[in-house]
Order: C-alpha cells, then sequence, then structure tokens
C-alpha cells in the first residue's frame, strides 16, 4: 500500500472547460531567458554586435523575461479573481445584521 497521494495537484476539470492549460510562469520565464539568451550568442557570432556593444545586449534576455513573468502572473491573478464579489453566494453583508 502507497501512502502518497494519488490527487492530480491541480484540476483538470477547469482546463477541459475553458480549452486552455494552466500556464507555469517559472517554465515561461526560463524559456524566454533561454531564447533570448541564445538570439544574443547568434548575433555575436554573427558579428551584428561587436566590442562594447555586447554589454549592452547581455541584460536584454534577464529583462524580456522579467518583464513576461510580471505580464504572465498579472493576467493570471486577474482570471483568477471573482467577477462581482456581491453575486457570490457566501458574500458577507454586515448591514443586514443590524436589521
Amino acid at each position: 500500500m502507497s501512502t502518497i497521494p494519488t490527487t492530480p495537484a491541480h484540476d483538470d476539470t477547469t482546463a477541459a472547460r475553458s480549452g486552455r492549460h494552466p500556464v507555469h510562469v517559472a517554465h515561461l520565464v526560463m524559456g524566454l531567458a533561454f531564447l533570448c539568451f541564445t538570439a544574443s550568442w547568434a548575433l555575436v557570432q554573427g558579428d551584428v554586435v561587436t566590442g562594447r556593444d555586447i554589454r549592452w545586449l547581455l541584460p536584454v534576455p534577464w529583462l524580456v523575461a522579467g518583464a513576461a513573468g510580471l505580464a504572465a502572473t498579472a493576467v493570471g491573478s486577474l482570471r483568477r479573481r471573482p467577477e462581482d464579489p456581491a453575486t457570490t453566494p457566501d458574500a458577507y453583508d454586515p448591514a443586514e445584521e443590524l436589521r
């Protein structure tokens, strides 16, 4: 008998209903950083960027990956927020206690 839980880490039913899968921000950020580093390497090897210009090219992958991570986090948190908290069945109204 195993003591490890066999339930999935995330709920697949919401992904099936919306047609989208959850975005793993860490995978997105590291993938974009790798892509940008590869592009930077290609620019240096192709002699498109030479000399002192290379120092301006090196922080670009981190800036692009960071901006994408922030954007993905912001969009993901907006999608998880309920549209109108007053319409949820568990909405608490302190004015009802005074009546």
